[in-house]
């Protein structure tokens, strides 16, 4: 039975963490099904109810939340969608993080397990043997969990009257800015370490200054027994290899010029990011090397928003890096 049109809306549906799911709570999504709402969530349902359009050259303006107290309460939750909208957009940890794992405190400890070169084979195992074993155990030290954040400063009279499309962009530079921090804490991790003495190894280019084939078959051939899958370069580097003869032939050039797809050095995902030292390029196995800890999803603060209409409200999440495999990354100095 659909109720979106009944539902009070109030501020302790933020109380959980996830406005959007409290909602759900209230009115499923899975009693839509067969119905022009079907492809709604319960937050879309409720921007319906109140005709109130984020989008397009015909988006409303700010004030349209401000109408009646119901519709205001949905306006923090319109401003973390479009920040979480910026963050994915120039995002390019998904590219490197193996696993994503959210938890309630600020408090985490990851396992570890690091085989010896005897224990990473599978030896065979006569009848009655003893079978070889392979120890987890939890970390010695927590993950350092960080907030980043921004804060939105405005009066509600500056931007009553601006068209929530425009708005959303500046919403979405927000996330942008928040996602190239994070990204530049996951690089520290997987060249760095955590804190427990993994920091990856360096191998320095044969030829100081100068970045040769070579020098990337040699660093390729050190992964084993992990995969080099992803590679991480800062811009003069990315340079650097985009002008080696190796990658300029005819079916590379025409994938990179006509679609702006980047090359693949050896079978690898090449990203690009100044949070890479200049000089360096890092290698890992995107498979084993890290795991992002998120202590719940972006956060605003929703009284500021509703009670005193914008004014200043901190947009903020908690993350933190762990790196799971100690020879899954390794950086390449030039």
């Amino acid at each position: 039975m659909s109720n979106y049109d009944n539902i009070r809306l109030e501020k302790g549906l933020y109380a959980s963490g996830n406005f959007t799911k409290a909602l759900e709570s209230l009115d499923p999504t899975e009693n839509y099904k067969g119905t022009s709402l079907e492809s709604l969530d319960a937050y879309q349902r409720q921007l319906k109810r109140f005709g109130i359009k984020v989008g397009g050259t015909s988006s409303d303006i700010v004030d349209k939340f401000f109408k009646s107290s119901d519709s205001a309460v949905l306006f923090p939750e319109y401003v973390s969608r479009a920040v979480k909208q910026g963050l994915e957009q120039s995002d390019i940890l998904p590219g490197i993080v193996a696993t994503t794992t959210s938890i309630d405190g600020l408090d985490y400890r990851s396992i570890t397990s690091i085989p010896s070169e005897e224990e990473k084979e599978l030896k065979i195992v006569k009848e009655g043997a003893f079978i070889p074993e392979t120890n987890i155990r939890t970390k010695e030290c927590l993950v350092k969990l960080k907030k980043r954040g921004r804060s939105l400063v405005a009066s509600y009279e500056a931007i009553r009257f601006q068209r929530l499309d425009l708005f959303t962009v500046t919403l979405r530079q927000i996330g942008a800015y928040i996602g190239r921090t994070l990204l530049k804490d996951a690089i520290d991790v997987l060249v760095n370490g955590d804190g427990s003495g993994n920091a990856a190894e360096n191998i320095a280019a044969e030829t100081p200054g100068t970045l040769e084939y070579a020098d990337l078959i040699g660093f390729w051939n050190s992964f084993d027994p992990y995969e080099l899958n992803t590679i991480v370069a800062s811009p003069e580097v990315m340079a650097e290899m985009l002008n080696m003869e190796q990658f300029r032939d005819a079916a590379a050039g025409l994938n990179f010029h006509g679609k702006g797809n980047m090359i693949t050095p050896l079978g690898a995902k090449l990203l690009k990011s100044n949070a890479v030292a200049e000089g360096t390029l890092v290698g890992l196995d995107k498979t084993a090397a890290l795991e992002m800890v998120k202590a719940g999803d972006v956060m605003t603060e929703y009284d500021k928003l509703i009670d005193r209409q914008l004014e200043r409200a901190v947009i903020s999440c908690t993350t933190g890096f762990n790196k799971i495999f100690d020879g899954a990354s390794k950086v390449l100095t030039v």
